[in-house]
């Protein structure tokens, strides 16, 4: 688990990559749609942790995916970024 500047990291329980790592805002916002209620530092620190967990994880290219509502295949509600790594990654997940 990696934690700062309001922020964390976790592994995900059922990997889609060989590295699977969840990064998620400590204060609970429901989904994407709802990113405006981060304020614009807050929006830049998320982008900066996002990249500095993969760092710290060993990725050098990774995928970061944000699933969207039901539809998108988001099942929970609390805003969250999917960052997968390890594999060669091709078009589908």
């Amino acid at each position: 688990m990696r934690r700062g500047d309001g922020f964390v990291a976790i592994r995900d329980i059922a990997p889609k990559a060989p590295t699977h790592l969840l990064v998620i805002p400590e204060r609970h916002i429901e989904t994407f749609r709802d990113i405006g209620e981060l304020d614009a530092d807050e929006s830049k620190r998320l982008l900066e942790f996002v990249a500095e967990t993969a760092r710290e994880a060993g990725l050098g290219d990774y995928r970061v995916v944000v699933n969207v509502g039901p539809g998108g295949g988001q099942t929970v509600f609390h805003l969250h970024a999917h960052v997968l790594g390890g594999r060669e990654m091709g078009q589908d997940l």
